[in-house]
């Protein structure tokens, strides 16, 4: 795997088992996927054979899906057709990685562990742990995996109303969202509200706005 940095973009894995490592983006085609054949092997069963493609356009690097069974999300949004990348985007690779697309060699990030420790607020979670704090006390018994994985979209879109439709991409990745009904995400949403006001009930860090979705509320 590449491990040097060199002037042109690169992708930083944020989690998991390779967490740290470095790939340039040197190539006009850069394949992510389960199969030994891929520039970017993941070896998780969550992950298709050939999952992801990162392509070398005119106008920059574009990802797109390779039609995957668990998605491929693009700054928390299911990546439903080719999409351009930005200086800071994040790709979640399934659920089986996190990796930040930088554009220069100037933004890359001295650590790799401390970004993925993520510090906003009371509420702070850490994903390659699955950890959920509140004031520094841990919930536990640790939230569930759609628990988590809902908390963990408004938790990285702080300020912006996530939608019913996104938060069902990305907590039912199989499902891309079909037959995900309103009821279901409710219930969802108010078993993550009884978990964390079992630690600081005097808060409500979920708050819904009505006909738009979800916000995470997550004061210092």
């Amino acid at each position: 795997m590449p491990d040097q940095i060199s002037d042109l973009p690169v992708l930083i894995a944020q989690a998991g088992k390779l967490q740290g490592q470095i790939w340039n983006l040197d190539k006009d085609e850069l394949l992510i996927g389960r199969g030994a054949d891929c520039d970017v092997v993941i070896p998780d069963r969550q992950v298709s054979r050939h999952h992801a493609r990162i392509r070398r356009t005119m106008n920059g690097f574009y990802i797109e899906d390779l039609g995957s069974k668990n998605g491929t999300h693009l700054n928390g949004s299911l990546i439903q057709s080719p999409a351009p990348l930005q200086d800071g985007d994040e790709v979640q690779v399934a659920l089986a990685i996190r990796l930040s697309y930088v554009g220069t060699e100037a933004t890359v990030p001295l650590t790799v562990s401390e970004t993925d420790q993520m510090i906003l607020g009371r509420l702070r979670m850490d994903p390659q742990a699955h950890r959920v704090t509140i004031r520094d006390t841990e919930v536990d018994p640790p939230l569930s995996p759609p628990q988590y994985r809902f908390l963990e979209l408004i938790y990285r879109n702080p300020g912006r109303v996530v939608s019913r439709d996104e938060i069902a991409e990305f907590v039912w990745p199989g499902t891309k969202g079909i037959g995900v009904s309103n009821q279901a995400i409710d219930a969802l949403v108010r078993r993550v509200r009884d978990r964390l006001a079992e630690i600081d009930p005097d808060h409500a860090y979920v708050v819904t706005v009505r006909g738009h979705g979800f916000r995470l509320d997550n004061p210092a």
